[in-house]
């Protein structure tokens, strides 16, 4: 497995387990939907979305932001890594603009003829 998949799974892990305790995540779902890490393995930007909403709220962000140093610690001993790569976190905007594509398709399919009015 390489090592940006398991710093993914890894993180994925401890949100799903509500691990980490900050006021501003108690009711956060946060998901982690990719990891790229550098070369040199000291780097690791971390895409993140906030379960059942289009855009992740600020305080969430803000709080997984604050949180990147533990978690760099953390990686850095649970994964047995020289060096816990330093955490980036960044918003992943890819599901809801998914959800905006899909709603698009859907009103363009509605306003298509429906068969029965083409045989007419």
């Amino acid at each position: 497995m390489r090592v940006g998949e398991a710093v993914r799974h890894r993180l994925a892990d401890i949100f799903m387990r509500h691990e980490l305790h900050d006021p501003d995540l108690t009711d956060a779902v946060v998901t982690v939907s990719e990891v790229r890490i550098s070369p040199d393995l000291k780097q690791a930007t971390v895409f993140v979305a906030e379960l059942g909403r289009d855009k992740m709220r600020p305080a969430v962000l803000k709080a997984l932001i604050r949180a990147s140093g533990y978690l760099t610690a953390r990686l850095g001993r649970e994964m047995d890594l020289k060096y816990g790569p330093r955490l980036r976190i960044v918003p992943d905007e890819t599901f809801g603009e998914a959800s905006r594509v899909e709603t698009l398709i859907a009103k363009e399919v509605a306003a298509l003829p429906s068969h029965e009015e083409k045989e007419e």
